[in-house]
């Protein structure tokens, strides 16, 4: 199937399949005249790499998680397995960090009130 056939049936624009093929994580053939060719499963592939994008994960991150897909084995599952955990866990340290701020900002928030209030009043 072309690239726009792909990217109907799979969701997403054809900017992003453009994206994955340049991150390496979509691959085509090319017609004589240049023309992306891709197979039926490139479909799920294309909506795998979207959970992995709504997950959080970076191209990067996708691109060392997909030898599970590519190439399942024992140690790909258990490295898979790994990097998933190690990302879950930075985005749990994130969101630490985000509350944090948060917190500052409700603080800074208060105080900005008091002196406000102090302002107005005679």
């Amino acid at each position: 199937m072309r690239i726009g056939e792909l990217a109907a049936r799979a969701g997403v624009s054809v900017r992003s399949l453009r994206y994955y093929e340049e991150q390496g994580l979509l691959t085509s053939t090319r017609s004589l005249s240049g023309q992306r060719h891709y197979t039926d499963d490139e479909v799920e592939r294309v909506r795998l790499i979207q959970r992995l994008y709504a997950a959080g994960l970076s191209s990067r991150t996708i691109a060392e998680l997909l030898p599970c897909v590519d190439s399942p084995s024992e140690q790909n599952s258990d490295e898979a397995f790994e990097r998933l955990v190690q990302e879950r866990d930075r985005i749990s340290r994130h969101i630490e960090e985000l509350s944090q701020a948060r917190d500052a900002l409700d603080r800074l928030v208060d105080a900005n009130r008091a002196h406000r209030a102090r302002l107005t009043t005679p």
